[in-house]
């Protein structure tokens, strides 16, 4: 009777053996990789999609932000330069408000300090703004010579008295006399110039968008270390200066019949594959 209970917990007491134990961490081996690999492949997906998904959203942003800006340009403002080497720039002045004249010191007449405008409340009129007047050419709107353009240094808000009808005084910084006429007498305000440039990462043969805005006009376009510091719009380009057929963006100059035409061709690289929006942009040319 004795002998038998020793038998019995001798039995129940006994561990595994070393080939269950091996059998054991191989198969807990194989499943760790199995899950590890899983795990990662899963994580590197996502990584990659969400790479992707950046770059496609921040190159829309940049490119619709662009066409925004661009299709509210002065008539005849845009203009493009580049260097074959380190950036291509689109300068051009955004409208802030157009309306029609009534009275301004024109050509022959004599010069004066102020003329008459129609404005309504919602104008985004201002002290210090620029006006130009029958813009036909850059040269109108970057340059002074020809006077087509002029400061403006106070007016009446209109809806308040005497301007009960909207018929505002714009006063002049000095005394001014424009240089032509417009057919339908339109009249356009804006305050400053921006440009959009496609820059070369010196380390790099990767491009990234800027925006600049706050500096003066210039009779001939600056380059962007002339601008002060631009707003990163963009990055991860790969276009080239050298190759006429992947410009990042072209400009088809205005005629007497056509609107001018800005292509924006700017071709983007993530996780070595790369995109290329192919989009026009049409800027008016009723001046």
């Amino acid at each position: 009777m004795g002998s038998l209970s020793a038998k019995r917990m001798q039995t129940s007491t006994r561990g595994f053996t070393l080939v269950e134990m091996v059998t054991v961490i191989l198969i807990l081996g194989i499943l760790v990789v199995g899950v590890s690999s899983f795990i990662i492949f899963g994580t590197r997906i996502f990584v990659e999609s969400s790479s992707v998904d950046q770059v496609l959203s921040q190159s829309r942003f940049a490119v619709e932000r662009m066409t925004r800006e661009l299709r509210s340009a002065l008539p005849n403002s845009v203009r493009v330069n580049s260097d074959s080497l380190t950036y291509q720039c689109v300068e051009f002045v955004p409208t802030e408000a157009s309306t029609t004249y009534l009275s301004m010191p024109i050509a022959p007449n004599a010069t004066a300090l102020t003329g008459t405008v129609i404005l309504n409340a919602t104008d985004k009129i201002k002290e210090n703004q620029y006006i130009w007047i029958y813009p036909l050419i850059d040269s109108d709107v970057y340059n002074s010579a020809r006077q087509k353009r002029a400061q403006i240094k106070t007016f009446t808000p209109p809806g308040e008295p005497p301007n009960l009808a909207n018929q505002v005084t714009l006063t002049f910084m000095a005394s001014t006399r424009f240089a032509e006429a417009s057919p339908r007498q339109r009249i356009y305000f804006a305050s400053a110039p921006v440009s959009y440039c496609f820059e070369k990462v010196p380390s790099s043969n990767e491009l990234i968008l800027q925006r600049y805005t706050g500096y003066q006009f210039n009779n001939s376009q600056p380059r962007p270390i002339d601008m002060g510091a631009g707003v990163l719009m963009a990055q991860n380009m790969i276009n080239s200066f050298t190759d006429s057929s992947d410009l990042p963006m072209t400009l088809t100059p205005s005629t007497l019949v056509n609107n001018a035409m800005v292509h924006l061709q700017p071709r983007f690289t993530v996780n070595g594959e790369t995109f290329q929006y192919r989009h026009q942009v049409q800027v008016i040319n009723v001046p």
